[in-house]
């Protein structure tokens, strides 16, 4: 697919699903940036402890892309795609996706590459475990 074609499907695995309310609002009526980035580390941290069978820590966000606004009453989901494991990191991309409450359109709203590491209760990183076999 070449890099501008538009994606017409979510890639990924769902991995969490909210609505936003009103109190998540910034002074023009569209939800905060801060708000859809933050669900969306949720997200990837939910993933990454999923596969580091453990604690994480966000150690990175980089290319963080805002297509659209996100509008109070959308169905806000994440998805998450592990793109690169390390000995002690793991990268994925997260893509926050939006229903307009409205029209029902389906539309893809911000998308980044969010990088963690597996840690140890301390603090210090940790080998990931071997990936689980199918």
């Amino acid at each position: 697919m070449p890099a501008d074609a538009p994606v017409l499907d979510p890639q990924g695995t769902l991995t969490l699903q909210t609505v936003p309310m009103p109190a998540d609002t910034n002074a023009g009526g569209d939800v905060f940036g801060g708000w859809v980035v933050s669900q969306m580390d949720i997200a990837a941290g939910t993933m990454a402890m999923d596969r580091a069978q453990g604690r994480c820590a966000t150690v990175a966000i980089e290319a963080l892309r805002f297509h659209a606004p996100v509008l109070v009453g959308d169905l806000f989901s994440v998805f998450t795609r592990i793109t690169r494991t390390g000995r002690t990191s793991i990268t994925m991309h997260v893509e926050a996706w939006v229903r307009r409450q409205r029209t029902g359109e389906r539309q893809m709203v911000t998308e980044g590459d969010f990088t963690f590491v597996a840690i140890f209760t301390s603090g210090k990183t940790r080998p990931l475990p071997p990936e689980p076999t199918p």
